[in-house]
């Protein structure tokens, strides 16, 4: 009987281990109970397949990501422990042009990057809902300094909010022409689809624009963006499945549809009704794999060029919230 006990031990550890081998060898047999963020969050390498953005901007992936150099003639990334510096190799070449321009051209000593994407793209396990196929990126509105920074630097160093403390509107202390040059030179190129900022920084590009306007569509008014503005492209070419957003409206976007923002933005929270119970905050909603594009499966499970170690997910899963252990918490993005 003893002999019998140890068999059917061994045996149901051979399936454990046998299970968790397979978790470990395609984390897409186990993707669906995992938020995709834990998933595309625990990828430190791109992978290697033919460069693509897939889906769209806030629902998707990328395949064949390029990382781009933390530091650059023209540029110097920052919150490098993010690993976020990957996009479409049409984003990192667009990056690289617009670098030089601005520090030849518009009088800007050069780029400060924040943001661009994971290795594969995908959600993120903080701070955006967006930059998940490789063709969106933060651009700190603050110069480049004369010096590289140390990691320590580029991790503790904050951006400049561009707004009056406690107003909606730019402080001229702050702003300069060089910042007008930039976001300017920033919506020049084709390829870019949008780029958001602050509704204050889009009236004050509104208000000295002069005669030569046409710029001003691709530049949208958003929350937040008084840091850094966010660039968007369109979907590069041979990207099959990339969603491109809807074209801007027509015109320069100032008056009535900034008027808007700013009513939006002031107007007081409404009272709750008297008697009336307060709404449940709503529960937190976990985008899974299956809620991506297909394709976005084989990228996960991808290799990783020239034989990169890729972190698998840790076999101490499921990770929350189905654990009673709370989520990291969401470094401010500036």
């Amino acid at each position: 009987m003893s002999d019998m006990r140890s068999l059917v031990s061994k045996g149901l550890m051979l399936c454990v281990a046998l299970a968790f081998a397979a978790v470990d060898a395609t984390v897409s047999f186990a993707a669906d109970p995992v938020p995709a963020k834990q998933l595309f969050g625990r990828r430190d390498a791109p992978a290697e397949m033919r460069a693509r953005s897939i889906g769209s901007y806030a629902k998707g992936c990328l395949a064949g990501g390029a990382a781009l150099p933390v530091d650059g003639p023209y540029w110097q990334a920052m919150r490098l422990s993010r690993n976020r510096n990957w996009g479409h190799p049409a984003l990192v070449a667009y990056m690289e042009k617009l670098a030089e321009a601005v520090a030849t051209q518009d009088g800007w000593n050069g780029l400060m990057v924040g943001d661009l994407a994971q290795p594969r793209g995908g959600p993120m396990l903080s701070g955006h809902a967006s930059h998940q196929i490789g063709l969106d990126a933060d651009i700190w509105l603050r110069p480049m300094p004369d010096r590289v920074l140390s990691r320590k630097e580029r991790e503790e160093i904050s951006a400049i909010s561009m707004l009056k403390k406690n107003t909606l509107k730019v402080d001229d202390n702050i702003w300069t022409d060089a910042h007008f040059r930039v976001l300017k030179r920033a919506a020049s190129y084709d390829e870019v689809a949008r780029i958001f900022v602050h509704p204050g920084i889009k009236k004050k590009l509104c208000d000295t624009a002069g005669s030569d306007r046409t710029f001003l569509r691709k530049i949208r008014p958003w929350y937040g963006h008084h840091y850094h503005f966010h660039v968007r492209l369109n979907c590069p070419a041979g990207s099959q499945g990339c969603k491109n957003q809807a074209a801007p409206p027509a015109g320069d976007g100032c008056g009535e549809p900034l008027d808007y923002w700013f009513k939006k933005m002031t107007q007081p929270a409404k009272k709750p009704e008297p008697g009336k119970k307060p709404a449940k905050p709503a529960k937190p909603r976990y985008t899974k794999l299956s809620d991506l594009p297909q394709a976005c499966s084989a990228v996960l499970d991808a290799p990783a060029p020239g034989g990169i170690a890729v972190r698998k997910l840790a076999l101490t899963w499921p990770p929350y919230p189905w654990t009673n252990a709370p989520p990291p918490k969401a470094r401010p993005i500036r």
